[in-house]
């Protein structure tokens, strides 16, 4: 393009290249981009004079040459793919009329902070520095799928506006970004994507509001690898949260957050690997809870957030906080959509004796006994019934002497007011109620009373159930006291 085909806005942006000057062509500072449309000649410049000016505008030797627009009106394509630029770019507060394609472009630097946009197409897009579009307004999608960004992302407070059905608002499906992705204040309709993604840094989408279609993931971050964190405090979901296979290094913080996704996951982090996962001081999730085979170090999970569907089969977790009652932590269990699931009571019981809280343990031990009572046909719930009553399935030793000590008063009360008939008159020794009730109830140990009298009649029966008493009390002890020795 010849120089004097351009207008004078353009010629002064042509002349300021060579020497990194600004041109800002706005009135004040507060100026509203999304008004662009409306700016005339004076502040309009065409995107092939930009694409002429980055690939082949000649240099002043000495000088740094870098493009530093703002408020500008740019129409038609910026079309860099596959250009090689050296120089920073910068296009703030600018109103694009076309989706600038930078595919497979290399940039040192850009910057489109404060821009209005009908989209961005910047799949497998190399930036050696950082790429920066806070506060910028994009009325289609964000593709940067495959980029590689050499330093940090910056989105904060960007809006991606109303998409078509099933496409994500922003794509950065396996980007690799060098430092840290800074999207705080995010406002997505159609969802961010994530998948494979790697972040050298962390990822900040505090106080972000995504949106997609009922029952669509609306944060994709599968197979995702963060060497920071996962920073979502405060956000807004309305969708679900997929983090299957990815791995977070520092923590995933949900702390104030808002999941709606009724009659579906809300969250989704199955088979995941995560540092700390912070659910709290937030509303029950609207939608299930999915934590299957995820290894957490760290599971910050307050019993007020946990949804009314929970799955966590072969979940493991090193540390439960903050600590609470087995009694609300158990709810969470009752809750688990697979039904009774065996492996979640071990990692409770576990986390409670990590921080020595045995009496707790032993609630979530019984609780589990009785769970898996209910999963037995009726002869073993029987049994199970008669454990529970007597001593708690061994976790309640005492409850065995309760009922001793209860028998034993009932039995010798009776065989005072009704002595048995000895079988010997003359080698019958002294007849004592309460040792020849101990006789009934204790199957090993022997006074001499049980086999010297014969009671008769209901006495008789009373004699028989006392046996069949102790024996099944004793049977319970013995199990009770084997199965506290395998858990030592």
């Amino acid at each position: 393009m010849e120089i004097d085909n351009m207008t004078p806005a353009e010629e002064r942006v042509w002349r300021a290249f060579s020497r990194g000057r600004d041109v800002d062509f706005r009135e004040s500072a507060d100026e509203d981009p999304e008004r662009g449309a409306d700016w005339g000649p004076e502040r309009t410049v065409r995107a092939a004079v930009l694409r002429a000016l980055l690939l082949s505008a000649p240099q002043e030797d000495g000088e740094t040459a870098a493009l530093r627009l703002g408020g500008a009106r740019i129409t038609g394509s910026l079309d860099l793919k596959y250009g090689e630029i050296d120089h920073a770019v910068r296009l703030s507060h600018c109103y694009f009329e076309n989706v600038p394609v930078l595919y497979a472009a290399r940039l040192r630097q850009l910057n489109l902070r404060d821009s209005v946009l009908p989209g961005l197409d910047a799949a497998t897009l190399r930036v050696d520095g950082v790429l920066r579009m806070s506060d910028c307004l994009f009325d289609g999608p964000v593709r940067l799928g495959g980029a590689q960004i050499a330093g940090a992302l910056f989105l904060d407070r960007a809006d991606i506006g109303a998409l078509s059905a099933g496409q994500p608002a922003l794509q950065l499906n396996h980007v690799t970004i060098g430092d840290g992705l800074s999207a705080p204040g995010l406002r997505a309709r159609g969802g961010v994507r994530l998948t494979g993604a790697s972040v050298a840094g962390s990822v900040d989408l505090g106080q972000a509001w995504l949106e997609g279609d009922r029952g669509e993931v609306v944060l994709d971050a599968e197979l995702a690898a963060v060497e920071g964190d996962v920073l979502l405090r405060g956000v807004e979901v309305f969708g679900w949260i997929g983090l299957r296979g990815a791995r977070i290094e520092g923590r995933l913080d949900l702390s104030h957050a808002r999941l709606s996704n009724p009659g579906d996951a809300a969250l989704r982090a199955s088979s995941c690997t995560i540092g700390e996962v912070w659910l709290r001081k937030s509303p029950p999730m609207e939608g299930t809870l999915n934590l299957r085979r995820a290894q957490l170090d760290v599971l910050w999970l307050e019993p007020d957030v946990v949804p009314e569907e929970v799955l966590l089969d072969s979940l493991v977790y090193t540390s439960l906080t903050p600590h609470a009652p087995a009694e609300r932590r158990l709810a969470m269990l009752k809750r688990d959509g697979e039904g009774y699931v065996p492996h979640a009571y071990e990692q409770l019981t576990a986390a409670y004796r990590r921080i020595g809280d045995d009496h707790a343990a032993r609630q979530v031990q019984l609780a589990k006994q009785r769970r898996h009572r209910g999963t037995l046909p009726w002869y073993s719930r029987l049994w199970g019934y008669v454990q529970d009553a007597t001593v708690g399935y061994g976790f309640r030793p005492l409850r065995a002497a309760g009922w001793l000590v209860s028998l034993l008063v009932i039995g010798s009360v009776a065989y005072t007011l009704h002595h048995p008939q000895p079988l010997k008159a003359d080698e019958a020794p002294q007849f004592n109620p309460m040792f020849y009730t101990l006789d009934l109830l204790l199957p090993v140990i022997s006074f001499g009373q049980e086999g010297a009298f014969a009671p008769a009649d209901g006495y008789q029966w009373l004699s028989y159930a006392l046996v069949l008493t102790g024996w099944i009390l004793a049977t319970t002890v013995v199990t009770g006291i084997t199965r506290t020795v395998s858990r030592q």
